[in-house]
């Protein structure tokens, strides 16, 4: 028994999967139309190879993916593997490296003695930058187990034949620190970038999740794809299955509109914590805090419309201002730079000219102010002064292997000047919030009032509150609609059971009946 374990540690961990076993095709993969394209190739040459060989035609012999985690690498690979109806081996990096030299190796050798075995067929391997790290960043030098492992990997897959069927798709978040040797052609012919997925590929998904839960007729997956920029495929899976969890917690028959936006909030800022007991000095600056952010962001054209604000304490933040997008934005225009700066400093400033006071609560703020300025200055070449040059801190990569961040190859004067323009730039934003806020005094007022009032409003709200409409009778309409459309769809439920028991009371329907005879 210990001579058979010895000789199975040197063997591969890796899973296999038949064609019966996977049955994933693409379209279970929603949002990666361009991806799904571009590996559609590999699918018809597993399907009939023959059609390539005529022409003297070389599939790639590998694919790498490449994206931010949750987007669909791993679904994606399963799903060529599903409509090619080829086996499928998974297999994830780390299991490949273990503490005694010669075992990565060793793995990766009995895997591709079982792959030709039963070719053609797909080797995955995911997070493949765990093994496949750049060389000579290792405590070990060249004898470092992981080093070895890259090495056997290496060699396989130049001894794979074009003809032999092993297709190798590989996956990773970290292509920046890849050994060069996988990336050649011949190895990693080609790569696909699994990107997040835009407006319309975050209402695919959605809608493809949805109909694997009991969802209320009020969601509007449309309005909910607006509301999650950024969100990765399993971060929308996430958020309707928190939905689904508010909806049990709340007694609900199905998920409602209320239980996604609940939890998109949940996803996004943390939960609420009620609990939180603030002073009233406290609870009003963070109102004020709060209004000062949001009156900013609905007076500068071009930042995206609020879609929440709330005094409501969630994660670590005492309140937050939630923006809508319209659509998917994808460049930066210097005009919108310096509109967000204003809005993040719209919250200092409200505090400053209402109280003449300041609080440490706009920390986050300054930060992803200074973020934004560093960036105009040194990136986006923003500053008249600098001109078209990029002044961005260097990544190296040291000796352990950590990636840092160094400083531009550049003079302290131009240092001093990169400073200057931050400051002036950053001075400029704190002007032009505390204009608006000035000249529109009695409006945050308003605003924070109606927050102190009732903690949380909505853009309607918001629009409410600054055409100096009637905001309380606009809320009762809104809890009127909302009470009704609940006895609607307690209505709806009753007439679904009533049905049900109709069908099971019907003549002939023997669906729970015991049939003569058994037991």
């Amino acid at each position: 028994p210990l001579g058979g374990g010895v000789m199975a540690f040197g063997k591969s961990k890796a899973k296999m999967f038949t064609k019966e076993d996977v049955t994933v095709t693409f379209n279970d993969v929603a949002g990666a139309d361009e991806a799904k394209e571009e590996v559609s190739e590999i699918v018809e040459f597993l399907k009939t190879p023959q059609k390539f060989t005529r022409l003297g035609a070389k599939i790639p012999k590998g694919v790498l993916m490449i994206g931010p985690p949750g987007c669909g690498k791993t679904l994606l690979a399963k799903a060529i593997a599903g409509e090619a109806e080829r086996p499928f081996f998974s297999i994830s990096g780390s299991d490949f490296v273990e503490m005694f030299v010669g075992v990565g190796a060793s793995r990766v050798r009995d895997l591709f003695r079982v792959a030709r075995e039963n070719a053609p067929c797909i080797v995955f391997v995911d997070e493949i930058d765990a093994v496949g790290r750049r060389r000579g960043t290792g405590m070990g030098g060249g004898n470092d187990e992981r080093e070895q492992t890259l090495n056997a990997l290496l060699v396989e897959m130049d001894g794979i034949g074009s003809s032999e069927g092993v297709i190798i798709l590989a996956a990773t978040n970290r292509p920046d620190v890849l050994d060069n040797a996988l990336l050649r052609p011949g190895r990693f012919d080609r790569q696909v970038y699994v990107d997040l997925p835009d407006l319309r590929g975050r209402e695919e998904i959605l809608s493809v999740h949805l109909k694997k839960v009991k969802a209320g007729h009020t969601i509007d997956a449309g309005e909910v794809a607006r509301l999650i920029p950024g969100f990765s495929g399993a971060d929308i899976m996430n958020l309707v299955n928190e939905a689904a969890l508010i909806a049990v917690i709340r007694n609900l028959d199905e998920i409602t509109r209320d239980c996604i936006l609940e939890a998109r909030d949940r996803v996004a800022f943390g939960r609420q914590k009620r609990s939180r007991v603030m002073e009233e000095e406290e609870r009003r600056l963070t109102a004020y805090h709060e209004a000062g952010h949001a009156l900013v962001q609905e007076l500068t054209p071009k930042t995206d419309r609020v879609h929440k604000v709330t005094i409501i304490p969630r994660g670590r933040a005492l309140g937050a201002t939630m923006s809508l997008p319209e659509k998917d934005q994808y460049s930066m225009p210097k005009s919108r730079a310096e509109d967000m700066l204003q809005v993040l400093l719209g919250g200092r400033a409200a505090e400053h000219v209402i109280f003449g006071e300041i609080d440490a609560g706009a920390a986050s703020d300054i930060q992803q102010a200074t973020n934004i300025t560093r960036k105009m200055v040194t990136e986006w070449g923003m500053s008249p002064r600098l001109g078209l040059l990029n002044y961005a801190a260097d990544e190296d990569q040291s000796y352990m292997g950590q990636t840092v961040k160094t400083p531009g190859d550049y003079s302290d004067e131009t240092k001093k000047a990169i400073d200057e323009e931050m400051r002036r730039i950053i001075d400029e934003a704190w002007a032009g919030a505390v204009k608006l806020i000035e000249e529109n005094r009695e409006k945050l007022v308003q605003i924070a009032e109606a927050l102190l009032k009732y903690e949380t409003l909505d853009h309607e709200d918001l629009v409410a509150v600054l055409t100096d409409g009637d905001l309380e009778a606009r809320r009762a309409k809104v809890a009127e609609d909302t009470k009704r459309e609940s006895a609607a769809a307690k209505h709806r439920r009753m007439e679904e059971t009533a049905k049900e028991r109709q069908v099971g009371d019907a003549p002939g329907f023997a669906g729970t009946q015991e049939q003569p005879g058994t037991a």
